[in-house]
């Protein structure tokens, strides 16, 4: 990975692209949306469901791995005016969206799955169990490409939605080999509809991550209270507060707070030994700290006027 620290008087710019991983996501969408034309002309002509649902699913891992390359090559360009942290957060925003049409694609098998349930169809369990097992390879070959890439949640996206097609596969693979044996077709929707649900619990997790760090939650790996406690057991801190972590994108944590210092004088150790005790201990890179000097309680002194003498008055 690649890292960039620009210091120029005031202005600080900070660089961390992800120089790897986005071929990766090319060639897995090349075989993913090549096969995903195969299958679903050969689902569609052995009329099973599983098939076409398979089909579907790759498909859609297509435009996901393109929404997936697209965030890769965008969190490698420099921070401008316009976004000073550069574009890097445009991964979490792509597995957000591979999120979502996870949620609709899972709607769709068990809908279908519904209908084949209601008025079953013979389907051709040869045609079905042959083109499952080449798509289940596919899989495993496009999982291989995306586990040697960067880890990130625009990859943990891709590899869950390669999951899912594997999934699928096995349960296509499963459906033909029952019907060819059997007969029995109910099985083809009823293993779409266990495929789907296993699809759900994952990708409800990954969108769960993916609104944590686009609402700048507290990483899940980083507990607030006890970077605070560590901040404040600093020499010459007196106080931690107005403490914010969040996450910028993948390996990129930020933090800002304010620390209570009895003179200013102290502020260069303060400051040098934050910055260690947080990149060693919590991995945390960017960091804003600000001082605020103590000020020192004010004495007040209350003096007494003596009291007037009395006087007379003439009436």
């Amino acid at each position: 990975m690649d890292h960039f620290h620009e210091h120029s008087g005031d202005n600080v710019m900070h660089y961390h692209p992800h120089s790897h991983g986005h071929r990766a996501f090319g060639w897995a969408l090349l075989f993913t949306l090549g096969f995903a034309a195969v299958e679903a002309v050969v689902g569609l002509a052995a009329n099973s469901l599983a098939l076409v649902a398979d089909a579907g699913h790759m498909l859609t891992d297509s435009l996901s791995l393109g929404l997936a390359a697209l965030a890769a090559w965008l969190a490698r360009r420099p921070p401008s005016a316009q976004h000073s942290y550069g574009l890097a957060r445009a991964e979490v925003v792509s597995a957000l969206i591979n999120s979502l049409i996870m949620l609709a694609l899972v709607a769709f098998i068990v809908y279908e799955a519904w209908q084949r349930f209601t008025a079953p169809r013979e389907v051709q369990g040869t045609m079905v169990f042959v083109v499952a097992l080449i798509g289940l390879g596919v899989n495993l070959a496009v999982g291989w490409l995306l586990m040697h890439g960067e880890e990130s949640l625009n990859r943990s996206a891709a590899l869950l939605h390669v999951a899912g097609d594997a999934l699928g596969s096995v349960a296509a693979l499963a459906a033909g080999l029952i019907i060819m044996l059997t007969g029995w077709t109910p099985i083809d929707p009823i293993l779409s509809v266990v495929i789907s649900l296993l699809i759900l619990v994952s990708t409800l997790n990954l969108l769960r991550k993916s609104l944590h760090v686009l609402m700048e939650g507290v990483p899940s790996n980083i507990d607030l209270n006890v970077v605070g406690q560590r901040l404040a057991q600093l020499e010459h801190v007196a106080r931690v507060h107005d403490l914010h972590i969040w996450t910028l994108a993948s390996g990129q944590i930020a933090l800002s707070a304010h620390l209570d210092v009895k003179e200013l004088a102290h502020w260069p150790q303060v400051l040098a030994g934050a910055q260690a005790l947080l990149q060693k201990d919590f991995g945390i890179g960017h960091i804003t700290l600000q001082p605020e000097v103590i000020a020192p309680v004010p004495v007040t002194l209350h003096a007494r006027r003596p009291q007037d003498p009395p006087h007379d008055h003439a009436q």
